[in-house]
């Protein structure tokens, strides 16, 4: 049983030594980004009650979330999604507020799903939030401030896929389905099963010219270019609304030089039932899964009593740093600097040391050297560990013997 208890449960694990380092470095560069576009922080509970999450508000379905109750017997989750908390937060602290709101977090996220097997169930998230403002323009921040972030943390290569949740909808509207026949044309899509899509519209009335545009979807993708080629397939109020706002997204993000690292794909349906606009994921090689997702949902804030359109984004930096790993990108991580080793006598010189370097910035771990271990015993460890340099002071009389541990 012991030896069990060393162990984490599945869909969870221990970040410790570099790793942990690397993880916060990237942390801490993509918060940077946030401050520089002028997003404040905010910082929402781990656990939330059931019905901030709850189906109607468009979210993670009742059984991949974590629930327990609380004394008087209220249903609580730990959070599985990190948008519904700020949208919360944001009816409750900033009603009155009619200006545009931009506010960031990092936090933990958790999802109970068996389609998880063998991925993380607890997530890191860092992502941006901005409310109050529904023009391309805000649409257009938010990816540039996602791709800014991604460079800046070293990734060369990725792609944002930008899609719009009203192009598919218009195409369902189109074709007058059942319920029944949606979720099943919605599931092949998602799955991106466009052979079993054939099959599935083989034998079911629809006008040619739009079956035509379901079984083209996987060839809807592209830069602005491919956008004027779907206006000719289809043309209602929704698919146009979408077109046209796609349009004006891709024509700012040539102002802000980005234009490269996005790619349209008309074939993306929205991962929460609560997004309305522009839909976006990132990808990169080394995993197969999202590094980065968001989109628009306007919605969604109203439902906690504050009518304003919204639109964010979310970096898993779980995923981010796998991927940069597998890449072999280079992550630095703060050098320990020194390690500074002293005999019982020179405490006072070594303290003294200490204080000097830590004055000037430096990292600097002091240790009284115990007589059990060897001088090479604590040479090794000082190198296994990331030091750079060792100091040692024989006694209060005697210079510091430096050891270069590169």
């Amino acid at each position: 049983m012991k030896n069990v208890l060393l162990h984490t449960p599945e869909g969870v694990r221990d970040i410790y030594n570099k790793e942990c380092e690397q993880k916060e470095y990237l942390q801490q560069k993509i918060h940077n980004v946030l401050k520089k576009y002028g997003y404040h922080d905010m910082a929402t509970p781990t656990f939330e009650f059931f019905d901030i999450f709850s189906k109607e508000k468009g979210t993670v379905e009742s059984r991949q979330m974590y629930k327990f109750f609380d004394r008087e017997g209220n249903t609580l989750v730990l959070r599985p999604d990190m948008t519904p908390p700020m949208a919360r937060c944001v009816a409750k602290y900033y009603m009155e507020e009619t200006m545009p709101i931009r506010l960031c977090y990092a936090g933990q996220s958790f999802i109970n799903s068996a389609e998880h097997q063998g991925k993380l169930k607890e997530r890191t998230q860092i992502g941006a939030e901005l409310y109050g403002e529904n023009k391309a323009d805000a649409d257009v921040e938010t990816l540039a401030m996602m791709i800014e972030a991604l460079l800046d943390c070293g990734l060369k290569e990725f792609q944002i896929e930008v899609g719009h949740a009203l192009f598919f909808e218009g195409l369902l509207e189109e074709a007058d389905l059942s319920e029944e026949e949606e979720e099943e044309i919605r599931i092949l899509v998602a799955n991106k099963n466009f052979f079993g899509l054939e099959e599935y519209l083989s034998d079911r009335k629809m006008k040619s010219d739009l079956k035509n545009v379901f079984l083209n979807l996987s060839e809807l993708i592209g830069s602005g270019d491919m956008l004027a080629r779907a206006k000719k397939m289809i043309s209602n109020r929704k698919t146009d609304t979408a077109l046209s706002r796609l349009e004006k997204v891709y024509k700012l993000l040539v102002c802000y030089g980005y234009e490269k690292y996005v790619s349209f794909d008309l074939s993306i349906l929205a991962a929460r039932n609560y997004y309305t606009g522009i839909i976006f994921a990132g990808y990169t090689y080394g995993t197969g899964d999202a590094i980065a997702t968001g989109g628009r949902y306007d919605n969604l804030v109203k439902q906690f009593g504050k009518d304003t359109p919204s639109i964010g984004f979310a970096i898993d930096l779980d995923r981010l740093l796998l991927a940069m790993g597998r890449q072999k990108l280079e992550i630095p991580v703060e050098e320990k600097s020194i390690y500074l080793l002293y005999e019982n006598g020179s405490q006072k010189e070594a303290i003294d040391m200490a204080g000097q370097y830590r004055k000037d910035r430096m990292s600097v771990t002091l240790v009284r050297r115990n007589n059990d271990f060897s001088m090479e015993s604590y040479r090794k460890y000082a190198r296994r560990t990331g030091f750079r340099e060792m100091y040692y002071i024989r006694n209060a009389s005697s210079h510091a013997e430096k050891t270069e541990l590169e």
